[in-house]
């Protein structure tokens, strides 16, 4: 049983960008799918500069960074993703509105993180494999969500300059992780 994730960012060549390259490293699991899309993706557009620089810093293949195009997000990509997570409320907002069948499968990165984290320190999370501990946590995020913290969007770098980048990219790395 295979479980679509998809990352959620503005343009899809920055921080969305740099999750679908780097999550298949943290989470070594080939049920995984992973992809990324923009609210306001810029079609077909390379990935940042920066964005690869730290991906290349990481390890990821420069195949994969030169492979990479943005893409904005539509209501079919969003109706075959399991699970969407995005970097700002903003972004969560638009996609609960437009795809209300997906609103309770989409989270902030961070709000995601915390879920889990609380769930398994709980006790609340089930399951043997990834895929059905996630859908254990999203059917406790009712009872978790009193004990969560304020969600905290991942700001976007595009245009702030590498440490803006370097910031986003090790918030994303603690989020996934």
């Amino acid at each position: 049983l295979n479980m679509r994730i998809l990352f959620v960012c503005t343009g899809n060549i920055s921080r969305s960008a740099m999750a679908e390259l780097m999550a298949p490293h943290i989470f070594k699991d080939p049920s995984l799918q992973f992809a990324s899309a923009g609210t306001r993706g810029l079609h077909d557009h390379a990935i940042s500069n920066e964005a690869g620089t730290l991906l290349r810093h990481d390890g990821i293949d420069q195949a994969a960074i030169d492979a990479f195009r943005s893409r904005r997000i539509s209501p079919a990509i969003a109706r075959e993703s399991d699970l969407i997570l995005c970097f700002e409320h903003a972004q969560r907002s638009d996609i609960a509105t437009e795809n209300p069948l997906k609103a309770r499968r989409t989270f902030l990165m961070t709000d995601f993180a915390n879920l889990c984290e609380l769930c398994a320190r709980n006790g609340w999370l089930e399951g043997a494999d990834f895929t059905a501990r996630v859908e254990s946590a999203i059917a406790n995020v009712g009872l978790a969500r009193p004990e969560l913290p304020q969600a905290q969007d991942i700001d976007d770098p595009q245009g702030q300059g590498m440490e803006a980048f370097i910031t986003a990219h090790n918030e994303l790395v603690r989020m996934l992780k």
